[in-house]
């Protein structure tokens, strides 16, 4: 399998999904840390990792910023269109572009990719759409796991893990 960029949705994937918000109606996310060293594993592998996700929000600007994620278009709901865009802009073909998402936005992309991915407390129509369902929900490793898998399938998972001694 030659994947050479995994896309995700944000909300319920590298989140719960839930909104919360401060007395000033600031907007707050919870990211898990799983999931960003996931990002840096898949970066070392030289597989890019980008975002598409319908909201926008400053908290996940900065998060993906720390992350030193490029690929971020956020506040765009009609996904397919932004998904296609990133695909001519690499070159990239359906077959090296995996995608993890958990809403019904979603699956136009993810009928297109080569690999399709959905936490466990993804919408159910979402799972009929995808190729593999992780154990772990949507903002608790979900990613990571998904990133694993990838990387296994790649051939490129047992060397990273050498590089931790493990």
């Amino acid at each position: 399998m030659n994947i050479k960029l995994f896309l995700s949705d944000i909300d319920g994937v590298l989140t719960d999904g839930k909104l919360y918000y401060t007395k000033n109606g600031e907007e707050i996310k919870a990211f898990n840390v799983l999931d960003g060293l996931g990002i840096k594993l898949l970066q070392s592998a030289n597989i890019k990792f980008g975002v598409i996700s319908g909201r926008h929000s400053e908290a996940l600007i900065n998060r993906l910023k720390e992350l030193k994620i490029d690929i971020i278009y956020t506040g765009n709901h009609n996904k397919l269109d932004i998904y296609n865009k990133i695909k001519k802009d690499f070159a990239l073909e359906d077959e090296e572009i995996c995608y993890m998402g958990d809403d019904i936005v979603d699956i136009p992309i993810l009928k297109r990719v080569g690999l399709s991915f959905a936490p466990s407390n993804a919408h159910d129509y979402v799972k009929g759409f995808c190729k593999y369902i992780t154990k772990r929900q949507g903002g608790d490793g979900a990613l990571r796991e998904a990133i694993e898998h990838v990387l296994d399938l790649t051939g490129k998972l047992a060397d990273i893990l050498k590089s931790f001694d493990v």
